[in-house]
């Protein structure tokens, strides 16, 4: 059955390395600062947005962490943005090293074709 016609959501993997003043805060003030200084500011300027964190540190000297952000539409990915520039995240605690923002299964929505993936449980 092909995909409806929809605007599909936006995702970001948002690929960052945190920076000497982020590390050289305990853990309790690296929590305190998310809580007080990041998250306030993305749920005051943005609605519907959702997000996610990996680390990648023991894997990659390049990219210490992936946040993965979703978003209704990509008005709402661009405030998301707007709102990370306005907090110490920004350049300051973290150096975005790279964007890669898409839709899943783009594809399958521009060839009106089903998406194909794989299931294992």
């Amino acid at each position: 059955m092909p995909i409806e016609e929809t605007e599909p959501p936006i995702t970001a993997f948002m690929l960052v390395k945190t920076t000497p003043e982020w590390l050289a805060l305990s853990v309790p003030e690296r929590i305190h600062a998310f809580r007080t200084q990041i998250v306030p500011t993305v749920e005051a300027g943005t609605k519907g947005v959702r997000s996610r964190f990996y680390d990648t540190e023991f894997y990659s000297a390049r990219v210490t962490d992936v946040w993965v952000w979703e978003a209704d539409d990509h008005h709402s990915y661009q405030l998301l943005i707007e709102a990370l520039r306005e907090t110490p995240f920004w350049d300051r605690y973290f150096e975005v090293v790279d964007l890669l923002v898409g839709t899943e299964n783009g594809y399958a929505r521009n060839y009106n074709v089903d998406p194909v993936a794989t299931i294992n449980t």
